[in-house]
């Protein structure tokens, strides 16, 4: 992914904004450009980022960043399979002076959100996390509470080992924008993280490049960011091609066509322009729709890619 230069500090163009929370982010996760460029896209598009890796590769490194870049609240979440619902969204609590229920917030109030080892959490507690991520509130006790704007959920899970893991089911997949996995660094990158100028050393250096104020202004303008018709008719083409393809069980849902469409308009803003170009549909197809698939043998998120790759590759794209 090819990035201008940061902004200087008084523009404040949705493309510059995007622009200075990569560079922000960069700071502390060191080599993994792609990664931080796919979560820039994920944030801006309004959706969710599911994160795969191995322990130690800074998954919850880049949830920290982000939220430190942003200026916002970060809130964390460690699965377990004893995790209660109540322990992410809140419960009620009985106040004797009041003599009233209070509602409690649990960690999911924030604009940044780590849910650790999701696939650790029980179905009942995986399900507790549909209703925030889709109409951003939380409905306890037939109260609904609003979540906070910008309210961006990034989850990890480590595909190494299913002893004690509850696999996502397909709507919980559905419901994150995008997917990615977080690699070892090269040996360059981990020497930048040991030296203390990249890694958890890097974090307090992360300075706010936004406010949460401004971010849902520029996740709202992202929306706006020009689509020819003939781009969106290839957006359109790919998903079909994941519903005909011999080797898919399941294609993609409109869903997940509409979040190809917000991740290509959010990718083409961090990449400096205004408007959508077969490029940037082709850039984020892979993230936007391995994870959304399902093969003979189920949901399987690498060989997803290659299909979905495979795919991007024989769809004919339109002409500039």
């Amino acid at each position: 992914m090819q990035l201008p230069t940061p902004s200087d500090a008084g523009a404040r163009d949705p493309r510059t904004v995007a622009v200075d929370l990569f560079h922000a982010v960069s700071r502390s996760m060191r080599g993994a450009d792609e990664v931080v460029g796919l979560a820039v896209v994920a944030l801006l598009s309004g959706g969710h980022l599911l994160v795969e890796g191995m322990p130690g590769t800074g998954k919850t490194l880049l949830a920290k960043s982000l939220a430190q870049a942003i200026g916002g609240k970060f809130g964390r979440v460690q699965c377990t399979p004893d995790l209660l619902p109540a322990d992410v969204t809140g419960t009620s609590i009985y106040g004797p002076a009041t003599g009233a229920w209070e509602f409690r917030p649990g960690p999911i109030f924030a604009n940044v959100v780590l849910v650790d080892e999701i696939n650790r959490a029980s179905p009942r507690t995986q399900a507790a996390l549909l209703e925030p991520m889709e109409e951003h509130q939380v409905t306890v006790d037939g109260t609904s509470h609003p979540l906070p704007e910008p309210f961006f959920l990034v989850a990890t899970e480590n595909p190494f080992g299913s002893a004690g893991t509850f696999p996502l089911p397909e709507s919980q997949l559905d419901r994150f924008a995008m997917v990615c996995t977080i690699g070892r660094p090269g040996r360059a990158a981990e020497r930048e993280i040991l030296s203390g100028s990249g890694g958890v050393d890097a974090l307090a250096t992360i300075e706010p490049v936004t406010t949460p104020a401004e971010l849902t202004d520029t996740m709202a303008a992202v929306r706006k960011v020009h689509c020819a018709n003939n781009v969106l008719d290839y957006v359109l083409d790919v998903a079909e091609a994941t519903r005909v393809h011999p080797g898919v069980a399941l294609g993609v849902s409109p869903r997940a066509s509409l979040s190809l469409l917000y991740a290509a308009q959010a990718h083409a803003t961090v990449t400096g322009r205004d408007f959508v170009s077969p490029d940037d549909v082709k850039a984020v197809a892979a993230a936007s729709l391995a994870h959304r698939i399902v093969l003979g043998n189920g949901v399987d998120i690498p060989s997803g890619a290659r299909v979905v790759n495979e795919i991007v590759g024989q769809v004919a794209a339109p002409r500039p």
